[in-house]
């Protein structure tokens, strides 16, 4: 990722912080300094769990030509995907933590290097969301390649 291009990650990030500054403060804290930043404002995020996740995201990635920011979490336990505002309201799938207004995320900078929490798939500042219909069909494409090869 180019300066520029974080950059424009991190105006986009900043764009849903009720406080702009203290997250900037937040993020310059440490080497892996993380801000929190309310959900429900420019995205929702869809956490998965690792077992799904990833090979959802593969799945995703061939279908796509970019996904959305996509976050990992404990060591990769863990994958958050970026959908638009709304999602979580209407997110019917079981095993799918979906987080809104009201919940916040812990963000890293997208031009920093990674920590407990990392970007898999970092934002590219355009405001590009993953397709809630194209990461369920990703999901179930995902699963019934579990069955297919017997397990992750």
């Amino acid at each position: 990722m180019t300066e520029f291009q974080a950059r424009a990650a991190a105006e986009w990030l900043l764009s849903a912080a009720p406080d702009a500054a203290e997250c900037r403060r937040q993020w310059g804290r440490g080497p892996h300094g993380m801000a929190l930043l309310p959900a429900g404002v420019k995205w929702d995020v869809l956490i998965l769990p690792g077992a799904l996740g990833h090979p959802t995201l593969d799945v995703l990635s061939r279908c796509a030509d970019r996904p959305g920011p996509v976050l990992s979490g404990a060591g990769g336990a863990r994958l958050g995907f970026f959908v638009p505002p709304g999602t979580a309201s209407r997110w019917l799938g079981t095993g799918v933590r979906a987080v809104g207004r009201g919940a916040w995320i812990v963000v890293p900078h997208p031009g920093r290097a990674a920590g407990v929490v990392s970007w898999l798939v970092r934002p590219d500042g355009s405001g590009t969301l993953n397709d809630p219909g194209l990461l369920e069909l990703a999901m179930h494409e995902a699963v019934a390649m579990e069955g297919r090869f017997g397990g992750w």
